[in-house]
């Protein structure tokens, strides 16, 4: 495998809610990096504290202590080198604009011609599949054909990182699986860094090169794990390999150990 910079670094990183009711520790210490070019998915309990770490390294919510580097530079708030997909896709789609209208949307921000937006644009919609609905309204789709929408408008804003957090939890077993393999392909050809939250152990082995195993709250990295599956993944033959089920059961006994406390923090 070719050397890759580190992109982003994740040192000593700490979140505390403040209360009335006495504080509460989400994050208790988080270090990890993450290569250029990588995809890194992120598991652990529920509850753990995976959207507040996400909200930390976007830079939508400032931590407590510690510091996220992102080629370098500390993130302190919204970084342009980073896009985001929520779980509720709904919600982060414009109802009044169509598929193109909310694709387009955050690149009205940027300092590009007409020209350059609209290429970017058509080429984010036809990635994901949807060149034939583009002039659609959200309402006027299915969930799954929602979030591609959310996908393509994250991937025309070219980012260096694409953050996904839990994108696929609330749609069908089929339109899941349909999704999770337009993210491999997309990662795969435009060589975006991906960091994807999931909630599913067989999701976070068949995407991933690693997969971050989390504690519970006060979260820490508890193992940082090497998925060494062949690059060429697909839905059947993937998944029916030894080493998977050998994988995504040694993911599903970490945190199992989590839930009952039986890790130790380094």
């Amino acid at each position: 495998m070719p050397d890759r910079s580190t992109l982003l670094r994740v040192e000593h990183l700490r979140k505390v809610y403040e209360s009335t009711n006495g504080d509460v520790e989400a994050i208790g210490d988080i270090s990890f990096t993450m290569r250029s070019g990588e995809l890194v998915c992120i598991v652990g309990p529920s509850g753990c504290g995976k959207t507040t770490l996400l909200k930390c390294l976007a830079g939508l919510l400032r931590p407590t202590s510690g510091l996220v580097e992102m080629d370098g530079e500390p993130v302190t708030g919204p970084s342009p080198a980073m896009a985001v997909v929520f779980q509720e896709y709904g919600r982060s789609l414009y109802p009044w604009l169509t598929v193109r209208g909310n694709v387009e949307l955050p690149l009205r921000h940027k300092r590009l011609s007409r020209q350059e937006r609209d290429k970017l644009v058509s080429d984010a919609i036809e990635a994901v599949g949807l060149a034939h609905a583009a002039r659609s309204h959200p309402w006027q789709l299915s969930g799954g054909m929602q979030q591609r929408v959310a996908i393509a408008r994250a991937i025309a804003y070219q980012p260096e990182v694409l953050i996904m957090d839990e994108p696929f939890a609330a749609v069908d077993a089929q339109t899941r699986a349909d999704l999770e393999d337009l993210v491999r392909e997309l990662h795969a050809n435009r060589k975006i860094s991906v960091l994807f939250v999931t909630h599913d152990i067989d999701e976070s082995v068949y995407l991933g090169e690693r997969v971050l195993v989390l504690s519970a709250s006060p979260t820490w990295v508890q193992e940082d794990l090497t998925v060494d599956l062949p690059p060429q993944r697909d839905q059947i033959s993937t998944r029916a390999l030894p080493r998977f089920t050998e994988l995504r059961t040694h993911v599903y006994d970490q945190i199992q150990r989590a839930k009952r406390g039986q890790t130790v923090a380094p």
